[in-house]
């Protein structure tokens, strides 16, 4: 027997899990089944992105799913990303065709700017996904062009024609700071982005953001919840430096308390802020837990406030440690 979790409904009327699967460092080689046997445990939100290099594994797992009668299309709510290299308005279309190609999908639910940098353009047949790669000289010297001239409402124009194309139900940002969101609902969009993704755990809570965006009704979504545990296997020096979440003494106090783990707690300390998360596992068991959380488990405010309390404004994945860009997207 399968769990649904419960939904909310974004600013263009879509329903949305609030808990997803997380397909960032699935493996290809299990990436197709851990998607079929997630479809079969009850989600519905899957989380890509096309530098995951994983779109096609996926799209195999969701394929199957649909071929065995288990769900229809229209059960799902399939999300991807627009990877850096794509960002001029000429490669946005071509970049999005070759993820609904790989996915073998007629349409996206939802489709992130995945940073709101662009990088130089990288033909598909040269390299994909291209990564960090922006040529082969550059690679050899371990940097990073940008594209000249691209700004994100040109990228977001482009975006707004694939959407009235129905390629895409929902416009997405990622990584974005408040300023910059600000001044893409001031311009002349005509759509506007239903979702924020960003990291978020307690050593990175980003309170003030939060709020903004649920102030304009954009939702929320948590990557790494986990903080430092995300990216220990990336050998960040960072996260190897910094205390697990899962070792800390409120988290551990608090877990024993309910009698459930700490992945768990961290995980209800975010939908209860109205955050929603896309937690990664291999394990089935772990998988339905994570899906289940909201059923398992309700924290008390002081709870909420004590795990909060642990924000160090401690970011992970920062743009500014990419090879030797120095990337101010977060400066």
């Amino acid at each position: 027997m399968s769990y649904l979790a419960r939904t909310v409904v974004l600013n263009n009327g879509l329903k949305m899990p609030v808990v997803g699967l997380g397909c960032w460092k699935i493996p290809n080689a299990v990436c197709e089944q851990q998607v079929y046997e997630a479809i079969k445990i009850g989600y519905r939100l899957f989380d890509g992105a096309q530098d995951y290099g994983n779109e096609k594994e996926v799209g195999k797992g969701i394929k199957r799913a649909i071929k065995e009668g288990i769900v229809k299309r229209e059960d799902l709510f399939i999300v991807s990303k627009l990877w850096n290299s794509y960002h001029k308005p000429e490669h946005v279309g071509l970049a999005l065709n070759k993820t609904l190609e790989d996915l073998q999908l007629d349409y996206l639910d939802l489709f992130y700017i995945h940073f709101p940098i662009a990088f130089k353009f990288v033909p598909i047949e040269e390299k994909y996904p291209p990564g960090f790669y922006t040529s082969e000289t550059d690679f050899e010297q371990g940097k990073i062009t940008l594209e000249k001239n691209v700004t994100i409402l040109d990228t977001w124009k482009s975006l707004e024609k694939c959407h009235e194309k129905g390629l895409i139900k929902g416009i997405g940002i990622s990584n974005f700071r408040g300023c910059l969101i600000q001044e893409l609902l001031n311009s002349d969009c005509k759509v506007k982005p239903v979702a924020l993704q960003i990291e978020h755990h307690p050593y990175l809570t980003q309170e003030h953001l939060i709020e903004y965006c649920q102030s304009e009704n954009i939702q929320v979504v948590a990557y790494s919840s986990f903080g430092p545990q995300s990216f220990i296997e990336l050998n960040s020096d960072l996260a190897i430096k910094t205390p697990k979440l899962f070792d800390h003494p409120v988290i551990k106090k608090i877990a024993a308390k309910h009698n459930v783990s700490e992945p768990q707690v961290l995980l209800r300390w975010a939908t209860q802020r109205n955050v929603c998360i896309i937690p990664k596992s291999s394990k089935p068991d772990r998988l339905l837990v994570n899906l289940t959380v909201e059923k398992r488990l309700t924290l008390t405010d002081l709870e909420l406030q004590e795990i909060s309390e642990l924000n160090k404004n401690i970011r992970f994945n920062d743009p500014w440690d990419w090879l030797n860009s120095k990337i101010p997207t977060f400066a």
